[in-house]
């Protein structure tokens, strides 16, 4: 299991104030978690840096 509070999320350049709220963050084994955070009870999702 991944803790995915510790992290610094960010907002990405891709959002916008009214309706997609993507914010990204960069884990320490490479991985890439991302998250819808207007829907904050979703899973975020992981990826590799290709992905």
């Amino acid at each position: 299991m991944i803790d995915l509070s510790a992290p610094r999320w960010f907002k990405s350049s891709r959002s916008n104030a009214k309706e997609n709220c993507v914010e990204v963050a960069h884990l320490p084994n490479t991985l890439v978690a991302v998250w819808h955070s207007k829907n904050p009870t979703a899973p975020a999702l992981l990826f590799t840096p290709t992905e």
